[in-house]
């Protein structure tokens, strides 16, 4: 059974990363698509597809990540054709896993079934909260797997969001 995972992953942290391992016990192989793909170099979306997809190859082990495959999803800002542009990009999936709202019900809408994921530690795990952390100095590195933190440090991140 395949299985897809979509976010924007701005950046990719523990949260995500114990996504893609919850995901990876329910199905054979999961497709991560990177959300936003198009949007870069802003407050909300500072990290391109590439450095996010980066981030995500580096932080998953060798046997995870042989039963993923990533692709782009840039954004349509249609939320009716935004499920059938995801088809035209990612190949057969059997079930979607999100938490997010109004996902379940985009994919409800065409009776594909949705999962939630598990949420960890949520109230810390925020893309916006570690990227504040980052641009301001403050204690970020144990919220983000090791792959993903140095992908940062080798893109100066903070330099980049503190500029944003």
């Amino acid at each position: 059974m395949d299985g897809l995972l979509i976010g924007r992953f701005q950046p990719f942290h523990l949260g995500h990363l114990a996504a893609v391992k919850f995901a990876l016990t329910q199905i054979d192989n999961l497709s991560i698509g990177i959300g936003s793909s198009n949007r870069h170099n802003e407050k909300r979306n500072p990290f391109s597809a590439e450095e996010r997809k980066e981030m995500i190859e580096s932080s998953l082990d060798k046997s995870d990540l042989q039963k993923c495959k990533i692709y782009f999803v840039p954004d349509v800002n249609d939320h009716a054709k935004w499920t059938y542009h995801v088809d035209e990009i990612i190949p057969k999936y059997d079930v979607v896993f999100s938490n997010d709202d109004f996902t379940h019900e985009l994919y409800k809408k065409r009776d594909i079934k949705v999962v939630s994921v598990p949420l960890k530690q949520r109230e810390i795990l925020s893309g916006t909260d570690i990227r504040l952390k980052i641009a301001s100095g403050q204690s970020w590195e144990d919220l983000v797997p090791s792959g993903t933190a140095k992908v940062l440090l080798k893109i100066n991140a903070k330099d980049r969001l503190a500029k944003l």
